[in-house]
């Protein structure tokens, strides 16, 4: 096949790759509430350094606490609060610099982590927590800082590389993203995380961007795009996950995929399960990396399975399961 055959067969198959996530992003937009349920709460709590970080409370039971991915805020994860509320009582907040909560500068991955202690606080007892993507990356980290005070831990999809099934993230991408918001190029700081960090061709980022509703979201949200590179730090080099980051005592915790999804999400989340006792692996039918927003219910149900494994008290409820 010549070279210009071969180009024409790559443009296809960006095109096609585009317009699946346009797709899909286009109907998480259409999944979306507009705004807080009529029956949430609104709070905030103060973290340790003064940021004010924002939340809606909403349902009634153990309290779970719901810990977004990359470029969204809480608005990404209101479809699977909506799903949990008749189960537990649910905290879905802004991280830092998202939404209506502060962005007190510098930042840190440790502030995070101190953002998420904050929230634990204000309910007084033991929590439940969920993460998805980069957010369960962090909500491991504040899992294994926290101890007995998160009861257990379901993360969705940490996008950990840990050998050849995917190529690693570019140790200059932290640098190249910083110095685009640094510029106030907010375009060029998504086009750099969807395409360095989740490996769209330049011809889908293009189309994502002109053609996609929520890039406009993620473009408000770029500045916090460095966040979560620092997160994901040590975790995405194709490499063993760092031995010593996380706590041999860190709370029970399960590490779902969904069956859809690419290999190295798998082969991440066994690594870890691997690696630390009392971290369960489970792939999740028919779904793939979108399901917080696309399939929100079957995560939901796996959630509920988990929590209601063995007994446990949390903060606002108690109960032998659910």
């Amino acid at each position: 096949m010549s070279a210009r055959a071969l180009w024409i067969v790559g443009l296809v198959l960006a095109g096609l790759i585009a317009a699946i996530v346009v797709i899909r992003f286009a109907f998480a937009r259409l999944l979306r509430t507009g705004g807080a349920p009529a029956d949430a709460i609104e709070k905030t709590a103060t973290s340790k350094d003064g940021t004010v970080i924002a939340y809606e409370q909403t349902g009634s039971g153990p309290v779970i606490i719901l810990v977004s991915g990359a470029l969204v805020d809480r608005d990404g994860t209101r479809p699977l609060a909506k799903q949990l509320a008749s189960s537990f009582t649910v905290v879905n907040y802004d991280r830092r610099g998202r939404g209506r909560s502060a962005n007190n500068l510098p930042y840190s991955v440790e502030r995070e982590i101190e953002d998420l202690e904050a929230l634990v606080s204000a309910y007084g007892g033991p929590v439940l927590l969920f993460g998805s993507s980069s957010g369960s990356v962090l909500a491991l980290d504040a899992t294994s800082r926290l101890g007995a005070r998160v009861r257990k831990l379901f993360m969705y999809e940490p996008p950990f590389i840990v050998d050849a099934s995917r190529p690693p993230i570019p140790e200059a991408l932290l640098n190249e993203v910083t110095a685009a918001v640094s510029t106030n190029d907010m375009n060029g700081a998504v086009t750099l995380f969807f395409g360095k960090a989740m490996g769209i061709p330049p011809v889908g980022v293009t189309l994502m961007r002109f053609l996609m509703p929520a890039w406009a979201d993620m473009k408000a949200l770029a500045h916090t795009a460095p966040y979560d590179l620092m997160i994901l730090a040590g975790t995405q080099s194709g490499k063993p996950l760092p031995a010593d980051r996380w706590a041999p005592g860190t709370s029970p915790t399960m590490v779902a995929v969904g069956s859809k999804s690419e290999p190295f999400f798998h082969v991440g989340a066994k690594a870890l399960a691997g690696m630390l006792p009392g971290v369960q692996y489970r792939s999740l039918e028919g779904l793939d990396h979108s399901a917080v927003l696309m399939g929100p219910g079957a995560i939901a149900d796996a959630m509920r399975q988990f929590f209601a494994a063995g007994q446990y008290t949390g903060a606002g409820g108690c109960g032998d399961g659910l």
